[in-house]
């Protein structure tokens, strides 16, 4: 096992499989078949992403460098989160951007029953170790657990 300490965005703890990307993660992209077209698994959809194409991303820890793309994300992680077609938490390994924190802090606040821990500035030692499949848990105080 190995911890890392990141950055809290939006509290919460949990326990969940990883998921992994080393690219950008496009949130309207990706997330678009599940919240459109009802996609019940939650599958990435974005093709440029090869990490995650045709993964499920539902219930998942999705550990990422970074978002890309739409000035819609936020709203896109909100929507996923009020539909309960979110990741169980999103962990990046640099600073979260403006509209992902918006969306994510935006959910925390007005969505009830569903927690979407965000935590960001893990680092890239913490984006080279883990691995999709790995066990992932989540402190309050920022504190990322990797097993």
């Amino acid at each position: 096992m190995k911890q890392f300490k990141g950055r809290v965005v939006t509290p919460g703890e949990v326990t969940a499989e990883a998921v992994v990307t080393k690219n950008g993660f496009n949130t309207l992209a990706s997330l678009q078949m599940a919240l459109q077209f009802g996609d019940k698994a939650v599958k990435c959809g974005d093709q440029s992403n090869k990490d995650l194409y045709g993964k499920s991303l539902l219930g998942k820890a999705l550990c990422l460098p970074q978002t890309i793309g739409s000035t819609t994300g936020g709203l896109v992680l909100y929507c996923a989160c009020s539909m309960r077609k979110n990741p169980a938490c999103l962990l990046f390994a640099n600073h979260i951007d403006s509209l992902a924190a918006a969306g994510a802090v935006l959910a925390d606040v007005w969505v009830d029953g569903v927690s979407m821990p965000v935590i960001d500035m893990l680092g890239d030692e913490f984006l080279n170790y883990v691995q999709d499949g790995m066990k992932i848990t989540i402190m309050p105080d920022g504190i990322v657990q990797v097993e």
